[in-house]
């Protein structure tokens, strides 16, 4: 792939006229000179600054973006203090964005135009990598780019084909590396991954996806004895292969392996040997053994959350009544063929919660995030990212914002924290400031952050902690031994609220100082939307850089609970629920559909079905992964999804909804499930 500059980049909105900025790198800046270019070929060239890009005949655009092509055209500039004219060639955008970026030394101004750039095919290589010599060399009359573009299952039906195709001489010098080619590619398989293809950058990869190639490097080696560790193995993975994941995890523990896997789905609990829960709850509340032995042990243990819910003692009730939506009210996405999608047109009600399922890789990440989001966060918020490919999208008129919630950090420097994040701690240095030993010594709230000098450590310069640069090793973060971590200078630690320093403050957890300050609605009110979103254990100063994925999309989460409501918000969220137990996703499901309820609009890609059986209305993607995917199985409510048998996830539904109705009528205590 090589980096460059993007037309659709160049002009994101092709509903702008020439006069209101559609050339995005020339629309920024007081100055008129960009704007007296365009006024000069509009002149010559007898198109009309007025109308809209798209409407502008195609020798037109052609001209602005690539340049007239030798052809002089005389320019008029007037800067205010002379006028002149010159007769010259026009440069064009596209190639003036080049050299501007070659002659540039300033890198601010590289940022700047790298908003413009997008990665697209080398010309040469036409995106194989590899020179025409390696090229040349074929097996069965395929080169080895050919075979690495393939998805996982149609190569390993490749290699399972080309015995017949090789001679006794070739199969002798072959077998033995067919033989460890096709055991890796069949894991990958069984562990659900056929839909990704084998020169897939492993930047775009999940950390599920991730995790699961790399289980599947160790299955081959036939190792004996070896602890594998997973955290969360399951994450992406839709339920029908989740099934086929743990049959591959036991094959290893049946080597005579030890498989230690953290988890929270259900099916791979009961499936264990042997369970341990920790708990009881979360944070300092948590770090004891509640529970431990076979499933059924942690079952029949009165002080395990975690049984009480896979014994159906507590769960998460479908709902009465799905909220009514009018079919005037919708957004349609309209010929999306991002990626593997098939040309799909659907519609998602405005003031609902819909879910977007379907079988890993059957393309939900690209219609939602790729295709949805990244559209209305051009049109919304005026974002520079380009959209898949799609034809239009119609209703965002019913929005004045969209918001994805992913689990990215919320900062990549220590000095991150929710505090900062949520802005509480604005209104936390804003209360220190105005107690009366603060008042007398002249101290504002400025000498209480630990980003400017005054009242911080300069030793760290505020961050509790100094980074010591290992040059060819990751760099390590040491206390720093002045303070002793806790970011501010003896003066400014002085001022006490409730025998409290401000430092103090920064280290209790959420409920602590939701109790603390519980007298002060700015920074209760916070404190109280954290603790909502299940992080009531989590230190307020915590450093983002050990929230964990999961952790920092729910901080997000309570940013925005926090926010004046406007009822006119798309919120997306691709897999939420990712690290989060029975009972968080309980919480997590009360403040979503809250945010519904305020008359927004939310959409979340999921696999877990305690969420999916809430949403109003379902997308269901497949009906497999990859090539085999990109097409809309079925639509509607959750009980329509599950009385199709077509789809994955409404023969799961389907399941759900008759375990459900059973537990209802059964006593109080349920049953435990035989195979646990």
């Amino acid at each position: 792939m090589k980096l460059g500059f993007d037309a659709d980049l160049v002009v994101p909105d092709k509903d702008r006229t020439l006069h209101k900025g559609a050339i995005g790198p020339w629309s920024k800046g007081p100055s008129p000179l960009y704007t007296q270019t365009l006024q000069a070929l509009a002149r010559h060239y007898g198109f009309s600054m007025d109308e809209p890009w798209w409407k502008l005949p195609e020798v037109a655009k052609a001209i602005i973006l690539q340049g007239s092509a030798g052809e002089k055209i005389r320019f008029v500039y007037d800067d205010n203090a002379r006028k002149y004219e010159v007769s010259k060639t026009f440069e064009g955008v596209l190639p003036n964005l080049e050299r501007r970026w070659r002659e540039t030394d300033s890198s601010w101004v590289r940022e700047e135009l790298g908003r413009y750039q997008s990665e697209s095919p080398c010309e040469v290589c036409h995106g194989a990598r590899l020179k025409p010599e390696a090229l040349a060399v074929k097996i069965a009359d395929r080169t080895i780019a050919e075979i690495s573009s393939l998805a996982i299952r149609p190569a390993r039906d490749w290699f399972d084909g080309l015995e017949a195709r090789l001679t006794d001489k070739q199969m002798e010098i072959a077998r033995r590396i067919l033989k460890e080619i096709i055991d890796r590619l069949r894991f990958l398989v069984d562990v659900g991954l056929e839909y990704l293809n084998l020169s897939r950058g492993s930047g775009s990869l999940s950390g599920g996806e991730s995790q699961r190639i790399r289980l599947a490097s160790q299955i081959g080696s036939g190792l004996t004895g070896v602890l594998y560790v997973l955290d969360e193995p399951s994450i992406g993975l839709h339920q029908r292969d989740n099934a086929r994941l743990l049959v591959s995890l036991k094959g290893l523990r049946d080597l005579g392996n030890s498989v230690l896997m953290v988890e929270h789905d259900e099916e791979a609990i009961l499936a264990a040997d042997y369970v341990i829960d920790m708990g009881p709850a979360a944070g300092v509340h948590g770090g004891e053994v509640v529970a431990e032995g076979k499933p059924r042990d942690i079952m029949t243990n009165p002080r395990s959350l975690t049984g009480q819910y896979l014994t159906g003692m507590r769960q998460i009730a479908v709902p009465t009544r799905r909220r009514p939506f009018s079919t005037k009210r919708m957004v349609r996405v309209v010929g999306a063929v991002g990626n593997n999608l098939k040309g799909v047109t659907a519609e998602i009600p405005v003031g609902c919660f819909t879910c977007i399922t379907g079988v890993s890789g059957g393309g939900k990440s690209t219609f939602t995030v790729e295709t949805l989001y990244k559209a209305a966060a051009r049109r919304l918020n005026n974002a520079s990212d380009a959209p898949a490919a799609h034809e239009r999208i119609e209703g965002l008129e019913n929005f004045d914002k969209v918001i994805d919630i992913d689990q990215s950090p919320i900062g990549r420097t220590p000095r991150s924290n929710p505090a900062t994040y949520t802005g509480a701690f604005s209104s936390i240095r804003d209360w220190f400031a105005g107690l009366p030993e603060a008042k007398a010594r002249g101290y504002g709230p400025g000498r209480f952050s630990f980003n400017v000098k005054g009242g911080r450590c300069e030793a760290c310069q505020g961050a509790g902690l100094i980074k010591i640069e290992m040059h060819f090793l990751p760099d390590v973060y040491v206390t720093c031994d002045v303070c002793r971590g806790k970011r501010y200078n003896r003066e400014t630690l002085e001022i006490l609220f409730r025998d409290k320093s401000i430092a103090d403050i920064l280290d209790m957890t959420v409920m602590e100082a939701a109790d603390m300050f519980r007298a002060v609605p700015p920074i209760r009110d916070k404190m109280e939307t954290l603790k909502r979103v299940g992080l009531g254990y989590i230190k307020v100063g915590q450093q983002a850089t050990t929230l964990s994925g999961g952790e920092a999309q729910r901080v997000k989460l309570s940013k925005e609970l926090s926010r004046r409501a406007t009822g006119r918000t798309l919120y997306i969220l691709d897999e939420p629920t990712t690290g989060l137990h029975f009972d968080d996703v309980r919480k997590l499901l009360e403040v979503l559909h809250e945010l519904v309820d305020h008359g927004n609009t939310v959409v979340v890609i999921e696999h877990n079905l305690d969420v999916v059986k809430t949403a109003d209305w379902i997308l269901d993607f497949g009906p497999e992964g990859g090539d085999g995917g990109g097409e809309i199985v079925t639509v509607g409510s959750p009980e329509q999804v599950a009385a199709d048998e077509t789809s994955w996830t409404g023969r799961y539904l389907n399941e759900l909804f008759k375990r459900g109705r059973s537990r209802a009528a059964a006593p109080k205590r349920a049953r435990i499930p035989a195979e646990a």
